[in-house]
């Protein structure tokens, strides 16, 4: 994917930290429970670059999208927006609507009777389950995903790297 280049007098937005104050690292995880980054993102966070912090921001909301999308379908942007707005709910602008709707549910899941009011409608194989609870299996199965790709590419050999003093 090419650079993307600024006008000079354009400064990306600063990535705000994702810890929610629940972090597992700490404990001995991997992967942090709560913002779901590996533990040395958590450890070296100040010291990384605005760029760096993008690139473990746009995996982590992918992967939260990825998750919500697998149960959840957003009926209408403007309504969802709109709904944020009017609840006071913190959610980034530049993370997509699936993102939103998390931020929607982690907030106030047990008082959406009605998902179509807020935007969004539930896949018909969760539809019986409570909205806090459809809220839990999604935060898991983000966990599970952010840890299968820590074990994937973190904590894998790389099968192509040649042993040191072995040439062409």
């Amino acid at each position: 994917m090419p650079a993307v280049t600024m006008p000079s007098n354009m400064h990306p937005r600063a990535v705000k930290t994702p810890c929610i104050g629940v972090c597992s690292t700490g404990i001995g995880d991997w992967v942090c429970r709560g913002c779901k980054r590996f533990a040395h993102e958590v450890i070296d966070w100040n010291s990384y670059t605005p760029e760096q912090k993008r690139v473990v921001d746009q995996r982590l909301a992918g992967f939260l999208s990825q998750c919500v999308s697998n149960k959840l379908r957003v009926v209408d942007n403007a309504l969802l927006r709109w709904q944020l707005q009017v609840q006071q709910i913190e959610y980034r602008a530049d993370h997509d609507e699936y993102c939103w709707v998390f931020s929607l549910i982690k907030a106030g899941a047990s008082q959406i009777d009605d998902p179509l009011a807020f935007g969004f409608e539930v896949d018909m194989d969760y539809r019986e389950l409570p909205l806090a609870q459809l809220r839990e299996l999604i935060d898991r199965e983000f966990y599970t995903l952010s840890e299968a790709h820590y074990q994937r590419y973190m904590l894998t050999a790389d099968l192509f790297a040649r042993p040191v003093g072995q040439g062409e």
